[in-house]
């Protein structure tokens, strides 16, 4: 019997990777010839480089870079194949990375995430894989492109310092100092979000408030992302602003889809198209995916959904092991999945269920494998 064990991380809890050997663990003890397969997933966002760099034995890169307030950090990323770089923005721009009182997304900057970008072309890499999620930023990747060479100014000529107050002071855009090499690296943008640039479903109106903003913020910082995309616009003639998850981690795919060569597309379809998951489950009995919560949202790009669907193609059954069900989980099973279980097991509370999550979770595997393993030894006629 084949088993696929394709999860993505539960957050707070356990890595993708994690979940993957826990369960492999528990299935063992109960089919020891079972041949599994495990494949740690991720969305594009949390995990990105642990999944890719797992799967193809990438690199793994430590760099001293700047953090969202400037202070120096040290922060990784992957290379695949010494040419491909895989990068997610909250190694050097996320909100974990700052204290809950230092969060204001007017002083935050993603100058941190470019500093990588940057250091993974000069070890050679041509391509790079941005995942997006998890930022402290809202500088409309004012950031990104001063690291990489763009330097923004205002009415006077003055430098402006990349930070999200200062988007709607750019009134020159300089590229002079970007290196040519940057024009030939092909940057892939994970994201999997639809939130266009500014207004009430864009960057400042929906992620604003978590990262620190108050209704005044918002306000001033979408008229800023308001002001600079149309700059933007006016400058290389090609329609940005409303461009479908372009607002995503506080707008900053914005300069790099503008003026370098750079794209937007579903994380979760980089992931498996670049693992290869189709060969990796072909002629598999069963698929097992999972997350920390799965509720309606768990359609919408997210791992299982992914998982399921193409698991579906095959003609797979894939079977869900969460940390919990919420509202409108049901809807997953419209994306391949047959079956879906909680290892939220009792009344001790969320944070309980965290803490012990591994042992939850090897003992939900331990009871539903003891049921297949019963199934499987009925007769035909029986099944």
């Amino acid at each position: 019997m084949k088993i696929v064990i394709a999860p993505d991380s539960f957050k707070g809890s356990m890595s993708a990777t994690e979940v993957c050997d826990i369960v492999e663990g528990s299935i063992l003890k109960i089919m020891p010839t079972a041949k599994i397969v495990k494949i740690p997933v991720s969305d594009g966002g949390e995990g990105l480089v642990e999944a890719l760099v797992r799967h193809q034995s990438g690199e793994i890169i430590k760099i001293k870079t700047k953090d969202p307030l400037f202070r120096e950090i040290t922060a990784i990323y992957g290379i695949l194949n010494g040419e491909v770089a895989v990068i997610e923005m909250s190694a050097a721009s996320g909100l974990p990375l700052l204290a809950d009182d230092e969060r204001n997304p007017l002083k935050t900057s993603t100058y941190g995430t470019g500093e990588m970008i940057a250091d993974a072309i000069r070890r050679g890499c041509h391509k790079i894989i941005l995942g997006l999620g998890g930022s402290a930023t809202n500088d409309g990747g004012l950031g990104v492109a001063n690291a990489l060479g763009v330097r923004f100014y205002d009415q006077n000529m003055e430098l402006l310092a990349p930070v999200g107050e200062n988007l709607s002071r750019v009134r020159t855009i300089d590229t002079s100092q970007v290196k040519p090499a940057l024009q030939e690296v092909e940057i892939v943008i994970a994201c999997d979000v639809d939130n266009v640039l500014c207004g009430v479903q864009g960057a400042a109106a929906i992620y604003g408030p978590q990262k620190g903003a108050n209704s005044e913020m918002v306000m001033f910082l979408d008229q800023g992302l308001s002001m600079f995309g149309q700059l933007l616009e006016k400058r290389t003639a090609r329609k940005l602003v409303k461009l479908k998850g372009i607002g995503a981690a506080g707008g900053m795919a914005l300069p790099l889809v503008a003026l370098f060569k750079s794209q937007l597309k579903s994380g979760l379809d980089i992931v498996l198209d670049e693992i290869g998951f189709e060969a990796a489950i072909d002629g598999a009995d069963m698929i097992i995916t999972g997350e920390g919560k799965t509720d309606a949202q768990s359609v919408m790009g997210k791992v299982i959904s992914g998982v399921g669907k193409r698991g579906k193609n095959l003609n797979i059954p894939v079977v869900v092991i969460s940390g919990a069900l919420d509202d409108g989980y049901e809807a997953i099973y419209n994306c391949g999945v047959v079956a879906a279980f909680a290892i939220f097991s009792n009344d001790r509370g969320l944070v309980w269920h965290m803490q012990n999550a591994p042992q939850l979770l090897a003992k939900t595997i331990d009871n539903l494998f003891r049921f297949l393993a019963i199934v499987c030894m009925l007769p035909q006629n029986m099944r």
